[in-house]
């Protein structure tokens, strides 16, 4: 089973797609799967990561839910069919 991920804006640019599936399924975390993502693809690690970890600006979504701020975290255990995304710090005024 495989996982799905949109990208939004320059992540999308930089992983040279709006949309990424990975080998991450039930049982894997979203941190799991977000090493699958950045895999390869050192453009967008060094946008997402810092150190090894999430750059604060970053968001994760597990189908439209922040996991950052309502789940828990990269710690977050998929489950079947779920949508993950990742956003860029979103501006505007």
């Amino acid at each position: 089973m495989s996982t799905e991920w949109k990208l939004f804006a320059d992540l999308a640019e930089r992983a040279g797609d709006k949309r990424v599936t990975v080998d991450a399924s039930a049982g894997d975390t979203v941190g799991d799967a977000l090493e699958q993502l950045v895999e390869g693809r050192a453009e967008l690690e060094a946008r997402v990561l810092e150190d090894g970890e999430l750059r604060s600006q970053i968001n994760v979504l597990r189908n439209g839910t922040n996991v950052l701020v309502e789940e828990d975290g990269l710690e977050t255990v998929l489950e079947g069919d779920d949508e993950l995304a990742l956003f860029p710090p979103v501006s505007g005024g």
